[in-house]
């Protein structure tokens, strides 16, 4: 056993028990956390404009800080990028991450003295609470590998500017730096399929213990192990046994990966944004992620049946309760205030507070008010693959208003694995799994509003065809689950099994 080895569990066990006091005592920190947020900003601009001076109270908070999302925060972000200081947050942003936006193109994220290394020490105590429960530590003697962006970066200003992946790769401690890979040269290849192939290179001879990235893009790798060796990727890594993923719902894939590996691993899900490292999987045992109550943001949560309405509930950790989909509204120590991330959660207990995510608020089918979500779909493939032999690698669904002939429907464009032998059969499982868990798709159904799904097969590898068509494969990009529109589902037609 390695000395790192050694001094990783009782690290891991100190930390692990100031999580959890932390998290028995949710309500109180954050409240803490606004007074404190409140305090540090008021004299910046947008405290100014937003009478921080005269906030005592959450009650106080909601009446002078509306929510807003990019777009409507835009004129300070803005500013704060042409250099400008104490605008969102005191002084200047160490960093900006920069992300695509569907509606306002390059998105700048602040990352402030303040917040960045809440994003490092999250990410290292989601594995010493890992080591803390299980107890295992070989792991760290091995190799660890993280696909993700370029650690390149650009200069706005006088400000760092780039992928908020490739800005974590700068923060990466001294003892972790031998295990790491890939390189830093392979990290930074641009062209997505060349560095796959590239960490493929660097990787295979080596002793993986950790892998990390999104799902998809991993799989992708892993597939590229098997081309190339014609072994499981297990064998080809027999000490690789913990897989630590974002982004996406992992259950979906799980079965995949299963094959792929060659047997079962550990994961670790982690739930990091640009805005804020927001929950981890503190457990192997519980479901669900744990919300970080003590990592420099304050959270709001508004019931999404309620957020497009004129004047929607906005309530604290205080007042939330298990069961109910939320919109999720960060305040930040980067001086993002009301700031409107795009998610819906749900809650699976309060004391700790344990998560989901369940999907994003512009991600969901409403086209005749059936208001269908992503934890809905994941949850129905789920359902109809469970105790068979059907593997699926991605799919999306639209709803399809104007068919050439008979009722509209929801078409789900799926990419298998291994294609079911009835897929009409197939596609009425998952309906009747739709129907059961949304009562106003049930309805539809009934009323003889929709007729059932109806399932388009796309060619393998069509999924990461359309990406790159589109300009987006790898790094953070992902398909998302579902779309109220046409766009996504008419350009995957063009990858449709003929």
């Amino acid at each position: 056993m390695s000395i790192k080895s050694i001094l990783a569990k009782p690290f891991a066990k100190y930390i692990a028990l100031k999580f959890y006091k932390q998290s028995n005592n949710a309500v109180k920190i954050q409240q803490n956390i606004l007074k404190k947020l409140v305090s540090d900003a008021q004299n910046t601009t947008f405290g100014k404009d937003h009478n921080f001076k005269k906030i005592q109270t959450y009650q106080d908070f909601k009446k002078q800080v509306p929510v807003r999302d990019y777009e409507a925060l835009k004129l300070y972000v803005e500013k704060v990028v042409a250099g400008e200081s104490d605008i969102l947050w005191k002084g200047k942003p160490m960093y900006f991450a920069k992300t695509s936006g569907t509606t306002s193109g390059a998105k700048y994220i602040p990352l402030t003295k303040e917040s960045m290394p809440m994003h490092i020490s999250a990410a290292r105590n989601s594995l010493l609470l890992y080591i803390a429960e299980t107890k295992k530590t070989a792991f760290v003697n091995g190799k660890m590998i993280f696909l993700q962006g370029s650690p390149e970066l650009n200069e706005k200003n006088g400000i760092k500017t780039g992928r908020l992946s490739g800005i974590s790769a700068h923060f990466i401690p001294n003892y972790l730096l031998k295990n790491r890979l890939p390189s830093w040269e392979t990290n930074c290849i641009e062209d997505w399929e060349t560095k796959v192939d590239a960490i493929v290179d660097e990787t295979i001879n080596e002793n993986m213990t950790l892998i990390s990235g999104i799902p998809s893009w991993v799989q992708m790798y892993f597939e590229k192990i098997i081309e190339r060796t014609g072994k499981k990727v297990g064998e080809v890594f027999p000490n690789f046994n913990l897989f630590v993923y974002g982004g996406v719902n992992f259950e979906p894939y799980r079965k995949k990966f299963d094959d792929l590996i060659g047997r079962k691993v550990d994961t670790i899900e982690l739930y990091p944004a640009s805005e804020g490292f927001i929950a981890y999987q503190d457990s192997q045992t519980e479901k669900g992620m744990m919300l970080l109550v003590d990592n420099g943001m304050f959270y709001e949560f508004i019931p999404s049946e309620e957020f497009f309405d004129k004047n929607p509930t906005r309530l604290s950790l205080a007042d939330v309760k298990v069961g109910v989909n939320y919109v999720l509204i960060l305040n930040t120590n980067a001086g993002l205030w009301g700031y409107n991330i795009g998610d819906t959660v749900e809650f699976l207990s309060l004391n700790p507070p344990r998560i989901i995510v369940t999907g994003r608020i512009k991600h969901f089918i409403s086209a005749f008010g059936e208001h269908v979500i992503g934890k809905e779909v994941e949850q129905a493939i789920l359902e109809t693959t469970a105790k068979t032999t059907i593997s699926i690698t991605e799919f999306t669904v639209a709803p399809q208003i104007t068919p050439i002939e008979g009722l509209p429907y929801h078409e789900w464009f799926i990419e298998f694995e291994n294609q079911p032998e009835n897929l009409q059969e197939f596609a009425a499982k998952i309906d009747a799994s739709m129907q059961q868990q949304n009562m106003y798709y049930l309805d539809l159904i009934e009323g003889k509003i929709l007729q059932p799904l109806k399932i388009t097969s796309i060619e393998k590898g069509g999924f990461n065809n359309f990406m790159k068509s589109i300009g987006k494969l790898g790094g953070q990009n992902k398909v998302p689950r579902l779309s109220d529109n046409r766009k996504i589902a008419d350009e995957l037609s063009k990858f449709q099994v003929k």
